[in-house]
């Protein structure tokens, strides 16, 4: 095998309206009321947040880290919680088209429900959710979020697959965590880990909101800088995903400006409705030096500003701040001379790196209490041990904006794995598409920043077939071998490769 080129991205950006008539939204952030299943515990709780943090800022429990309090609490994760709040609608909800109700993460099986009515349901911690409430909405609102444990969730999901079983049913004993684990889209090491307790958390963990817009609403944007050596120029793609209310494609104007590159550039655009996507190709200005992105020791990480402007016949203008980073990454794995093996090494921007890092963890059990501070600390005591890599770890999270932020701003190459670790995983077409949404929305979020230079399917789960680390006799291994070539190669694959 060649040299194999992987992604060479990176976008820093939130959007806004940027004139009258652009999309009006309110956050959802703040004091909500948390309830036990059958209402004997009652409080005050902060979102985004969940169950274990708010008990414990209320002097309900203690420190969930302290002797077998992990034992202790495990009540927490059996019940069924619910948030609740009342909350005004800050705008007329007559004179918009659409009216969307966004989660950015919910942790993790939840009924929602808006005045009493149902809108939608959840089941991945690792999706984002957007939910139509037009003919729900109200000038005052009632909005609960109803959760199932994910404890009972993923035993009943355990239950329906009869086919076949799907190790491992249970973590080892002295772990003392909860079982099938691999039947929820959830953080895997939340139900027990070598390293770490059993805390299978439950709440509202990520921005909450209402959006209201006509016509159409920008919902990713990402760019993919990558250089083409036939004509030695850096080119930028540029994807923009809406949401469009329109019953009619939608014609206008699309301008890409980047001043330090003397790059500029208007595109005729048309929006289709549904979901609609325009793509973009902006020729870099050859004339113009183009300082690449390197990892932390082997050079400066260079950003350059950049701005998008939408202007479309129908609705409102758009402009979009960014930052694009330039760099490529190769995997080169080549033959050796003498060896049965093959080369496995990255080359950054045409020079072989070795990488230098660690494995990343959550740095905490409980996600709401990871903040930017912490997060800083961490990485830049990393690179200032001279790392310049971390492979964010498959039992764990897609982890928040700001670490990959971080990441890029101070060279560290991240090899990002999706969340499947040690253990065989389902296939039937509802867990199937889960997945997908899930993998579709993750890489369409991270695949703008440079930092991450590849990714990975999952952790070990190759090698627990190879060595068939759960005693699976000889004649079912083929069944097995199929999923996971139907979860990993078929489907999370396809996704990034295209």
């Amino acid at each position: 095998m060649g040299s194999a080129a992987l992604l060479v991205l990176a976008v820093l950006a939130v959007p806004r309206a940027a004139a009258a008539g652009g999309p009006e939204w309110r956050s959802l952030r703040g004091s909500w009321r948390l309830r036990s299943g059958n209402g004997s515990v009652s409080l005050r709780a902060e979102v985004p947040g969940c169950v274990h943090t708010a008990l414990l800022r209320r002097g309900l429990i203690q420190d969930p880290y302290y002797r077998f309090n992990d034992v202790m609490y495990r009540w927490i994760s059996l019940d069924n919680w619910t948030y609740s709040r009342t909350f005004k609608t800050p705008f007329d909800i007559r004179k918009w088209q659409k009216v969307n109700l966004v989660f950015e993460g919910v942790d993790t099986v939840a009924q929602i429900l808006l005045n009493n009515v149902t809108v939608g349901r959840t089941d991945n911690m690792f999706n984002r959710y957007s939910f139509d409430i037009t003919s729900v909405i109200k000038e005052v609102n009632f909005v609960e979020v109803r959760f199932l444990s994910a404890v009972s969730y993923a035993a009943e999901q355990s239950r329906c697959h009869k086919a076949y079983s799907i190790p491992p049913a249970c973590p080892p004993p002295e772990q003392k965590g909860e079982c099938h684990v691999n039947f929820i889209r959830k953080e895997q090491c939340s139900f027990s880990w070598d390293w770490g307790p059993s805390f299978p958390t439950q709440g509202i963990w990520k921005d909450v909101r209402i959006e209201a817009y006509d016509h159409y609403h920008l919902i990713y944007f990402s760019l993919t800088p990558f250089f083409v050596k036939s004509t030695q120029q850096w080119c930028l793609e540029i994807e923009s995903v809406f949401e469009v209310v329109s019953s009619k494609p939608i014609p206008g104007r699309v301008m890409v400006n980047i001043p330090k590159l003397q790059t500029q550039q208007t595109f005729t655009v048309k929006l289709q409705p549904g979901e609609g996507s325009i793509v973009l190709l902006v020729n870099i200005n050859k004339s113009s030096v183009v300082e690449a992105w390197w990892p932390n020791g082997h050079g400066k990480q260079t950003g350059y500003n950049m701005k998008t402007t939408f202007i479309m016949e129908t609705g409102y203008q758009i402009e979009k701040f960014s930052k694009a980073y330039f760099r490529t990454v190769e995997l080169v794995q080549e033959p050796i001379p003498g060896s049965p093996g093959l080369s496995f090494y990255f080359r950054i921007n045409g020079r072989p790196i070795f990488l230098k890092g660690s494995n990343w963890i959550p740095a905490d059990s409980f996600q709401d209490r990871v903040t930017y501070d912490t997060l800083r600390l961490l990485l830049k005591s990393a690179a200032d041990a001279n790392m310049n890599a971390l492979r964010v770890w498959g039992g764990g999270v897609y982890e928040q904006d700001e670490f990959y932020d971080i990441c890029d701003e101070i060279g560290i190459m991240i090899w990002q794995d999706f969340m499947f670790a040690c253990a065989l995983y389902p296939t039937d077409q509802n867990y199937l598409a889960s997945v997908r949404a899930e993998v579709l929305h993750q890489v369409r979020r991270l695949k703008s920043h440079p930092s991450i230079i590849l990714w990975s399917g999952n952790n070990e789960n190759e090698a627990a077939i190879s060595t068939n680390w759960f005693s699976i006799p000889h004649a079912e291994r083929e069944r097995y071998i199929r999923d996971y070539l139907m979860l990993y190669v078929k489907n999370i694959r396809e996704i990034v490769l295209n």
